[in-house]
């Protein structure tokens, strides 16, 4: 599980085993997981046990780190 940010207590991180789906996140914070699509745009997959003000949050920190997200994904799975 490639660990790709951690800010504001979010871990935002990929499994190693799901280069057969297209780019995503998931975040976790506590016991709140989240999923979300990179491409095209950024799309909640789902949000469970996060506030409203903190899928903001990791909304607005997935915009603001988005391509490096891709490109990390991408060099992991080496795309």
């Amino acid at each position: 599980m490639p660990t790709l940010l951690l800010v504001q207590g979010f871990r935002f991180f990929f499994y190693s085993n799901e280069n057969d789906e297209p780019v995503h996140v998931h975040v976790t914070k506590g016991n709140s997981v989240a999923k979300l699509w990179l491409e095209p745009e950024i799309i909640a997959a789902y949000f469970y046990g996060f506030t409203k003000k903190e899928q903001n949050i990791i909304l607005q920190i997935a915009k603001q780190h988005v391509e490096n997200f891709k490109q990390k994904w991408n060099e992991y799975f080496a795309k």
